[in-house]
């Protein structure tokens, strides 16, 4: 087995992690409704608060973000430890991404990321991650639109990787261009929303749909 074949290997498994869609999962096991049903229909933790429980929602967004930390974690650890070529770390990010919003087990109708992109900011550089969802959590407060906060977040991502690559953490390029296309997804995914936003039809957080 060589190396290139391991990060295919690593990329695949990431992919099918990332294919779980958790906000279905933690909703039928909470005898929840399910959250592709309402809302904006994407299986994600924002449509599972609509549903009423604070829990499910915590629940499915801490998950959602854990799916996305630990293959980039362990495909860094490998890179580190020799086994896993470095260009696999980046290849591992985006595969996951990939899995969350197209996913094999649910017909390839995913949610549209921003745990799971937050996850993987995390394990690419704490430091990097905490200031993504620190500027999710500003804008989230002050207009309580979750998808205006994703976007907002999705936009500073890659200038922060830019802005602290070699000062703060070690990045490259391949990562940088990593970012930018799991950032690019995240704003095609929240196109509908952005029309809304547009039309002062957006839902609000906290606020339930039928």
């Amino acid at each position: 087995m060589n190396l290139t074949f391991t990060a295919l290997l690593a990329a695949l498994a990431a992919y099918l992690l990332g294919s779980i869609a958790f906000a279905v999962v933690v909703s039928r096991f909470m005898g929840l409704p399910d959250p592709r049903g309402f809302g904006s229909g994407n299986p994600g933790a924002t449509n599972v608060l609509r549903s009423g429980s604070k829990l499910a929602a915590v629940s499915t967004l801490l998950l959602d973000a854990f799916k996305g930390w630990l293959p980039v974690w362990l495909a860094s650890w490998g890179a580190q430890a020799g086994w896993l070529e470095p260009a696999a770390v980046p290849l591992v990010a985006v595969a996951v991404f990939l899995g969350h919003l197209y996913p094999v087990f649910f017909q390839f109708k995913g949610g549209k990321g921003v745990a799971t992109a937050a996850g993987i900011l995390l394990a690419i550089s704490p430091w990097l991650g905490l200031a993504t969802i620190a500027t999710w959590l500003i804008v989230a407060i002050f207009t309580r639109y979750s998808s205006l906060a994703a976007l907002s977040a999705a936009v500073f991502a890659p200038f922060y990787d830019w802005l602290g690559s070699g000062l703060v953490w070690k990045g490259d390029m391949a990562m940088l261009l990593a970012i930018v296309a799991i950032s690019a997804l995240v704003v095609w995914r929240h196109r509908r929303n952005v029309r809304n936003l547009l039309d002062g039809k957006e839902s609000r957080i906290g606020r339930k749909q039928p």
